[in-house]
């Protein structure tokens, strides 16, 4: 089947696989700038605003709330400006077993999908971070969040610069519209960010 991340953009360079990618790491971006072709960039995972004075404030924006992103100082401009496409395969959440103790879980999907990101440029450095919305059937028993994917439909919309009004894009965020995610058990490797493997993601037995 054809992946739906190739209609994103007409250039999609050699990637490396990642199976761990941790928050101030590279990060696969796809963005259209206004009267631009779509293009790949790789982005720092950790936001820092255009006007931040230290950039060790991306360490603690790695996601924002899409229910009220537009009302952020650190985003509001982000998502009607600078919105972006983040590609994956899948993504891990955390389920609470005791007071010290979480199971990693792997939500994937027959095919490779996008989370809804925003990027600013803070000098010479580019930098990103993921939308979550109320998590859907699937996800909810293991964690209350979850990322904001959108739907191969919905690219357009989401990258189109000439929608700058966020209201007109809350209709995204709906868990329910995520199809065919299935989630599976994997081991406590995840919770290392030094481990990027294969292993990472093969479900317990």
């Amino acid at each position: 089947m054809r992946s739906p991340l190739l209609l994103v953009s007409k250039t999609f360079p050699p990637f490396p696989p990642r199976y761990n990618i941790a928050p101030s790491q590279p990060i696969a971006v796809i963005r259209q700038l206004q009267h631009q072709p779509r293009e790949f960039r790789l982005m720092q995972w950790g936001l820092i605003p255009g006007w931040a004075k230290d950039p060790s404030i991306g360490n603690n924006l790695i996601n924002a709330r899409c229910e009220t992103a537009h009302e952020k100082p650190s985003f509001r401009s982000a998502i009607k400006y600078r919105r972006c496409l983040i590609p994956a395969s899948g993504f891990y959440e955390w389920q609470k077993v005791d007071k010290s103790t979480k199971q990693p879980y792997y939500f994937r999907m027959q095919q490779p999908f996008a989370f809804a990101g925003l990027w600013e440029s803070w000098h010479d450095i580019e930098t990103c971070i993921i939308l979550t919305t109320q998590p859907n059937e699937v996800v909810a028993p293991v964690h209350q969040r979850m990322p904001v994917i959108i739907s191969p439909d919905n690219y357009k919309v989401w990258l189109d610069f000439d929608i700058q009004t966020p209201s007109y894009l809350f209709h995204l965020f709906d868990p329910d519209l995520v199809q065919g995610l299935s989630a599976l058990p994997v081991s406590t490797l995840v919770n290392s960010p030094t481990v990027d493997r294969p292993e990472c993601i093969e479900p317990m037995l």
